[in-house]
C-alpha cells in the first residue's frame, strides 16, 4: 500500500490503467448495461481502452489526472471535461458501442451542460484507499476547473452509493438536481 502519492496529468501509458479504474468508478454493471447481454466486461474495457487512447473523447488520458505512487503507478484517477463538449466527446463512445456491441445510445440524457467542468470519472484502486487520495484528486480536479474557467466542478452519484456521496458532500458539493445514467437514478452535485 502506497504512502505517498502526487497527481500528474495522465499521459497514453496509463491507458490501461485508466480504463480499470474508470470501470471500477462506472461499476461493472453498469458497464455490462451499455454492452448488452451476451457481452462481457473484458469485451467492455477493450472497447474502453481504445477510447482512452484517443484524444477526441470525454475518456481521454488527456482529461485525465492520475495520482501516482513513488514508482509512477496510477494508483487514482480523476476523468474530467468541459460540459460544454459533451456531444462531440460523447459521440465516439456512442459509435463505439454500437460498431462494437450493435446496442443504439442515441439520445441518451445529458449528464452535464456547458458551465460546469463535469467529473465523469473518479475511482482509487482498492490497495490506495483510504489516504485521501480521492479527495486530493477531487481538489485538483476543482483546481483545474478554476483554471479552465468552466464553471463550477459538476458531477453525477448514483444514489445507491451513499458512501461516495457523503465523500463528494464532505467535499464542499451540494445538490442542484437529479438524472438517470446507465439504469440508475443519480444525484446531480456541484462544487
Amino acid at each position: 500500500m502506497p504512502s505517498s502519492y502526487t497527481i500528474r496529468p495522465g499521459k497514453k501509458e496509463d491507458a490501461a490503467v485508466i480504463t480499470q479504474l474508470i470501470i471500477q468508478a462506472m461499476t461493472p454493471e453498469c458497464c455490462l448495461y451499455f454492452c448488452g447481454p451476451g457481452h462481457s466486461i473484458e469485451e467492455f474495457a477493450q472497447m474502453m481502452q481504445q477510447l482512452v487512447e484517443r484524444t477526441d473523447t470525454q475518456y481521454s488520458y488527456q482529461n485525465a489526472l492520475c495520482a501516482v505512487d513513488s514508482l509512477d503507478q496510477v494508483i487514482g484517477v480523476s476523468v474530467s471535461y468541459d460540459g460544454a463538449l459533451l456531444h462531440s466527446l460523447r459521440q465516439q463512445f456512442i459509435d463505439a458501442v454500437r460498431n462494437t456491441f450493435g446496442k443504439q445510445l442515441d439520445g441518451m440524457a445529458d449528464e452535464t451542460a456547458a458551465g460546469e467542468l463535469y467529473l465523469d470519472s473518479l475511482a482509487v484502486h482498492h490497495s490506495a484507499q483510504g489516504q485521501g487520495i480521492a479527495t486530493a484528486l477531487l481538489n485538483a480536479t476543482a483546481e483545474k476547473a478554476q483554471q479552465m474557467g468552466a464553471g463550477p466542478l459538476g458531477l453525477l452519484v448514483d444514489t445507491g452509493n451513499p458512501r461516495a456521496e457523503q465523500l463528494y458532500l464532505r467535499c464542499g458539493f451540494k445538490q442542484v438536481g437529479t438524472n438517470r445514467w446507465g439504469g440508475h437514478d443519480m444525484k446531480h452535485l456541484q462544487r
